[in-house]
């Protein structure tokens, strides 16, 4: 080989390096990352931060790696691989919107060898992890909001019967949509009105202890799945949910703990559960007037397995529908009145 051609021969282009951009959820613990995450913060060349205050950045340093307080543009973040070097960045809440922007550009340019590029996620958020949002969230309102920090369990507790109304008709309509916003509606008013409790000056109490109680009764009440016991059928389910009820409540009747402010026909149904579940023999009792026919086919419609309450909106709204048919046919008769 001659020295003209060693000459000509082209120098070997510098290799791009990497960009890591490293995501991690405030909902997890900090220091809590991924395995991979891990092994590409130590292999790293640099790792940058825009955020000083990052929530990970004592448990990485206390782990040796070093962070380096940045905010590079994309062209610079691209500089800083040259020669195959790995960055990792650190991504802030944001998600680092400005420097993907700025890369995806750079890459569209086709002017420029891009680094290789990675969205590493170093941790994920648990089920029931966007719950803890919703906590601060509300505590942030609860504490700014000049409406929500005058509220009070007895002034907010008629929006909890509202909502619980709504959620049942999203339900009863079958309109997933709907469903989902109820559910949430539903769950601020438990968020809510924990938050309220925990300003209670005597007997304060937070959404954990709310959370904690309903954990605690759920694992007593099903021995089947939690502990020893079997249980084959709904019906075995039942009995044993029953029975620690009652151990729980220590109960003198079986009507304690029936509401007797819910809807007539649900409350009807509901005493005529208790009694056949209980295996009392009780006569209804008689008198005169619509109340004890009502009482009579609530009572019947239990025995048959069906919801007389859900049975009767679900006949009014027939009732509904019949009602506006109505009303469209005769505004089209009005409507033709007036044209002759």
């Amino acid at each position: 080989m001659n020295e003209s051609s060693a000459e000509a021969r082209p120098e070997p282009s510098p290799a791009p390096g990497r960009v890591v951009l490293l995501t991690t959820s405030h909902r997890v613990a900090p220091g809590l990352l991924s395995w991979p995450a891990w092994q590409a913060l130590r292999a790293a060349d640099t790792v940058l931060c825009a955020d000083g205050a990052h929530p990970q950045l004592p448990y990485l340093r206390e782990a040796g790696i070093a962070v380096t307080q940045a905010s590079p543009t994309a062209g610079e973040l691209v500089d800083a691989c040259a020669g195959g070097r790995t960055v990792v960045v650190v991504a802030t809440g944001e998600g680092e919107p400005a420097l993907t922007d700025g890369l995806a550009r750079l890459a569209g340019s086709g002017r420029v060898a891009m680094p290789e590029l990675e969205l590493l996620p170093a941790s994920y958020d648990l089920p029931g992890a966007r719950l803890l949002d919703l906590v601060q969230v509300m505590d942030r309102i609860r504490a700014e909001c000049p409406w929500s920090s005058r509220q009070t369990h007895e002034g907010l507790a008629k929006y909890g019967i509202e909502e619980a109304y709504e959620l049942v008709e999203a339900i009863e309509a079958g309109d997933r949509e709907e469903l989902r916003e109820e559910l949430g509606d539903v769950l601020l008013q438990v968020v809510f009105h924990s938050r309220i409790a925990e300003e209670d000056p005597d007997a304060p109490f937070s959404v954990d202890d709310v959370a904690g109680g309903i954990v605690a009764k759920l694992i007593h009440r099903h021995p089947h799945v939690f502990g020893d016991e079997r249980a084959e059928t709904p019906e075995d389910v039942k009995e044993h949910w029953l029975r620690t009820k009652a151990e729980e409540k220590r109960r003198t009747s079986i009507t304690e703990g029936v509401p007797l402010g819910q809807p007539g026909l649900a409350l009807a149904a509901k005493l005529a559960s208790r009694v056949r579940t209980a295996g009392l023999e009780v006569a209804l009792p008689r008198g005169e007037g619509i109340g004890y026919e009502l009482l009579a086919l609530a009572v019947a419609a239990e025995a048959d397995g069906v919801d007389p309450e859900a049975a009767l909106r679900a006949a009014a709204r027939v009732y509904r529908d019949a009602i506006k048919d109505s009303e469209a046919a005769r505004a089209a008769g009005d409507g033709k009145e007036d044209e002759a």
